[in-house]
């Protein structure tokens, strides 16, 4: 009896048009291009400054251009999984927006919230769903934008962050030895006092006292949060390769969160692969959390090749992290 594998069939993309260089973030705080280069490898990051446009927008464009891309009829969507840590608002869900903008009327749609491991791990729930044999296509999308939780008044953090999104759409096939193959996760629960936001949530509502002590933007301890990453992420990685018998000559690329230019080249030598076997665009677009990973895919697709060994891995609030094992079902340079 064959067993029904989910596959990725194509990607869409989106990143804002403003792009908030290294000099111009020197003239709000005190730092340069030198020592963001050094110390986080990120260049340039696009931010979206349009007054009253959201997490949605960005999702929403990204799943456009998927749907043309692969020339998908929006009747045939079964359900639409947004990735998020920055919704649009505290309810309804991001994923609700979109889905209306889109005009999905056969789908149902919810947010997946697990930080910058949001689109690893909704990937890994779209695949359960297509194999459990319920559904036949999924549209997963990573989107953030990062820009309305950044303080840029904090040197250490700001220079990190960018808004943007991508989409993939998840498909069945009878087809043996493609698709998502394995996956690793896991979540230890320390992460709590290194990497949150102080208030806006339950514990902490909104007041004149939290807006007035900058309580509503990212806090990050960097130190913590890169030992763990580092460690976290190359393990994850190792542990995959080592289950499914890959090595350096089988892996076409590692796909990582794109979170600090460092951890990304950790990760690279712990599998003993070259840097040319990893897919990294830190350097343009900096950190856009749940959006990275299928970012770097969209920007990498023409050169997939049917059959690539590629591995996903991610590290975030939480702590969460993990990785993916998936096999690639098609040549980019037909869809890119």
């Amino acid at each position: 009896m064959s067993r029904t594998n989910a596959i990725i069939t194509g990607i869409g993309g989106y990143v804002p048009d403003y792009i908030l260089t290294n000099e111009e973030l020197s003239r709000l705080v005190d730092t340069n291009d030198e020592w963001i280069m050094t110390r986080v490898g990120i260049k340039e990051r696009r931010i979206l400054v349009e007054e009253g446009l959201g997490t949605s927008y960005m999702a929403r464009k990204a799943a456009k251009q998927l749907m043309k891309k692969t020339g998908t009829d929006p009747d045939s969507i079964d359900a639409l999984i947004v990735a998020t840590s920055t919704a649009d608002y505290k309810f309804p869900s991001t994923a609700s927006i979109v889905l209306g903008k889109l005009g999905l009327k056969n789908a149902y749609a919810y947010d997946f919230w697990a930080a910058c491991c949001g689109f690893l791990y909704a990937l890994d729930q779209a695949a359960m769903m297509i194999q459990s044999g319920r559904m036949k296509k999924i549209i997963v999308i990573g989107a953030d934008k990062m820009s309305s939780v950044t303080d840029y008044k904090d040197r250490q953090t700001c220079p990190l962050f960018g808004d943007g999104a991508a989409a993939v759409l998840v498909e069945a096939t009878e087809e043996e030895n493609v698709g998502v193959q394995d996956s690793y996760f896991r979540c230890d629960g320390k992460g709590l006092p290194f990497l949150h936001m102080k208030a806006g949530g339950s514990v902490s509502p909104p007041s004149h006292f939290t807006v007035d002590h900058r309580l509503h933007y990212l806090y990050q301890e960097g130190r913590t949060v890169f030992r763990y990453a580092v460690t976290n992420m190359s393990e994850d990685c190792a542990l995959i390769a080592e289950r499914n018998h890959l090595d350096k000559d089988n892996i076409r690329f590692v796909v990582p969160h794109q979170a600090n230019m460092r951890i990304i080249e950790a990760v690279a030598k712990r599998l003993d692969l070259s840097m040319d076997q990893v897919m990294v665009n830190i350097e343009h677009y900096g950190n856009t959390s749940a959006a990275t990973i299928p970012l770097a895919l969209w920007e990498h697709e023409h050169l997939l090749k049917k059959g690539d060994n590629l591995i996903l891995t991610a590290f975030g609030a939480g702590f969460v992290h993990g990785a993916s094992y998936l096999k690639w079902a098609y040549d980019g340079e037909q869809n890119a």
